[in-house]
């Protein structure tokens, strides 16, 4: 009996337990509480509060102390994803919306920052295009640094189609945001301290050209120059307290991303100072300001590293207490005396918690309705592939027996992220329904290593779609999975590995659903080459993911699904957010057309308003609905 049989029927050794169906609501809803964050003083919490009720969020400012909320921002006219305190009265959201652009071709998700004072219940966009700010861009929400006397943010920002230069904007005057540094066509970034710009990011997709700026007695001064890159290999991403060093990620010697420093004094590089062997630097943990104080990393559960050996202990004895979940730390008070962290996977469908120094302290849960002894276990194991690599996989394990059970392949997105074990609404949804829920961690996925993620260049709908297969295939010759009754799920590039499962493996699959999904890549690259231009790293960057190495000149089109419908034995179904701006709603019309030229069974769902992420709850739970009803018919 192997290992990974051993586990499993471990797992299920003290027998099952029948249990009353939850409603596809508490599953499909939006989060109830989401968004958690405190304020510098530890004394208010904020968090985003959807009212499935009403199809309405809102913007909560609760008032520890005196056990009430003291303030709400009606969400209906914003999109927010990130929130934080820039000090006890002033709140940042930013905010996406899709909107068209004056004198631009079609739609676009243009991001924004606002301002919220607590106090005086106002709201304001911070920049605005138009108003000194050049209007034919999507990105106006990033905010690198607050001023000394806590008034304004820094923020860049193109100021005309040829300076992509720093503003401050003020949090609560009407005032025209203030240039406050020049940057030039091709700057990407700067770092500020004490109200003085100390270093600009450059990179040029014409000559591929990376450089680091210091500015000094007036002028700006060269301290790294990197050419022929298409891709940058280093990440600037923060200051070190000291404000001697930027802090940048790159590779180390074992191919993982590790955390390294360079002098801003002659572009010294030291390091890696944050390194594991077996898991990458996944970002840094920096104040507003962007002055680094640790680094979480890659897992399937979340792990840190902090400068302050005593804040590491803390982190480390919290994580320590709850090993079977996954404990993000989410906000903090600058002195670190109150923690905000989140508890999700095993036995929680997503808790907010405080932590001080009287303990733990209950905040709220992120659904309500779905109490813990309802969330099915999340299982991992790794799974060995047709070549021999090993494939970490996440199995959501339903309340039955673990024989001949119906399944879901659930492939993520991007292709280069991956799962974690927290709570995922739609594999805890068919779990529920008793599925065993599979999600491979195919190759060319993110956050085990870069030789790892190498291997999926060039091996779409190829080798990274073997992975998948082969994962199925060990659990159907297991015992587990009744390889009558399985469908693929996926979105984003998940959606391009359903439709791939469904025209390159037509006898492995009983129905596919596609959400977002890519079908014709060679229309996808055309798409992105107008977009950006054929010279921009986001083209050289697809290029490189979908077409590197040893690939035919049809390549494109080999590997694109709508050009092998005829193979397609299996039901389909489409669905697509009208307002996708990543995955154009075009790509599952046409399959869509394709598909039904052929005589294939398709039904395809175009949600109204929607966007790539489903993000509205409204668009979320009819598109839920649809894919339950879908594959109750099918398998």
């Amino acid at each position: 009996m192997n290992k990974f049989l051993s586990a499993l029927l471990f797992v299920f050794s003290y027998g099952v337990v029948a249990q009353d169906l939850l409603s596809i609501e508490a599953f499909g809803s939006l989060p109830k509480t989401s968004m958690m964050r405190v304020s510098p003083s530890g004394d208010r919490i904020a968090y985003r509060v959807a009212d499935a009720s009403v199809d309405k969020d809102f913007y909560m400012v609760y008032d520890l102390k005196q056990k009430k909320s003291v303030a709400a921002i009606d969400l209906s006219a914003i999109r927010p994803s990130t929130a934080y305190f820039v000090d006890e009265d002033h709140l940042i959201l930013v905010a996406e919306e899709n909107a068209k652009l004056w004198g631009y071709r079609g739609r676009h998700d243009v991001s924004a920052a606002f301002s919220y004072n607590i106090s005086d219940n106002y709201l304001k966009q911070l920049l605005q295009r138009g108003n000194g700010i050049y209007e034919g861009q999507t990105a106006i929400g990033r905010v690198v640094g607050v001023s000394t006397d806590a008034k304004s943010v820094y923020m860049p920002a193109w100021e005309n189609a040829g300076n992509f230069n720093l503003f401050a904007s003020k949090l609560d005057s009407k005032k025209k945001p203030k240039r406050v540094a020049k940057g030039r066509t091709d700057s990407i970034d700067f770092f500020v301290h004490n109200d003085q710009v100390v270093a600009r990011e450059r990179f040029n997709d014409r000559d591929n050209t990376h450089r680091i700026e210091v500015y000094e007695d007036g002028d700006w001064r060269a301290i790294f120059r990197q050419e022929e890159v298409e891709l940058r290999t280093k990440s600037f991403v923060g200051l070190t307290a000291d404000i001697k060093h930027l802090v940048m990620l790159q590779h180390n010697a074992n191919g993982r991303v590790a955390y390294y420093t360079m002098a801003l004094a002659d572009g010294k590089i030291a390091g890696p100072l944050f390194e594991q062997q077996d898991k990458d630097v996944e970002y840094v943990l920096s104040d507003i300001n962007r002055i680094v104080y640790g680094v979480r990393y890659s897992g399937f559960t979340p792990s840190y590293d902090f400068f302050d050996a005593t804040i590491k202990k803390t982190i480390d004895d919290v994580v320590a207490m709850m090993p079977d979940n996954s404990v993000t730390l989410i906000d903090h008070t600058p002195d670190w005396k109150k923690m905000i962290f989140l508890v999700e996977g095993n036995g929680s469908a997503g808790d907010y918690y405080m932590y001080g120094s009287d303990g733990f302290s209950f905040l709220a849960s992120q659904r309500p309705d779905i109490p813990g002894e309802k969330v099915s276990q999340i299982f991992q194991t790794k799974i060995k592939a047709r070549d021999g690599l090993k494939i970490p996989t996440l199995l959501t394990l339903p309340n039955s027996e673990l024989k001949n059970l119906p399944a879901i392949m659930l492939p993520h997105g991007g292709p280069e992220s991956y799962d974690t074990i927290h709570f995922d609404w739609l594999a805890q949804f068919f779990a529920s329904r008793g599925y065993l829920v599979i999600q491979p961690q195919f190759r060319g996925s993110d956050g085990f290593g870069s030789e790892f993620k190498h291997k999926g260049r060039g091996e779409w709908g190829r080798k990274m779609q073997d992975d998948l297969t082969d994962t199925i295939r060990t659990l159907v010759k297991s015992g587990y999975v009744n390889k009558d009754r399985i469908c693929i799920v996926g979105a984003s590039y998940g959606g391009y590995a359903a439709l791939a499962g469904a025209a390159f493996t037509p006898d492995v699959y009983k129905c596919a659903v596609s959400i977002n999904g890519v079908a014709d890549i060679k229309r996808m690259m055309r798409d992105e080459k107008r977009d950006y231009g054929s010279d921009h790293w986001v083209v050289a960057y697809w290029q490189k993911v979908i077409s590197e190495g040893n690939v035919a000149d049809d390549h494109l089109e080999q590997i694109s699904p709508i050009n092998h419908v005829s193979n397609i034995k299996i039901p389909v179904m489409l669905i697509h957010g009208e307002h996708d701006e990543v995955v154009p709603a075009h790509q599952s019309e046409n399959m869509a057309e394709e598909l039904e030229d052929n005589s294939r069974s398709v039904q395809y769902l175009e949600l109204e308003k929607g966007d790539h992420f489903l993000s509205n709850g409204s668009n979320r739970m009819k598109a839920l609905k649809a894919i339950d009803k879908f594959i109750s018919e099918n398998i």
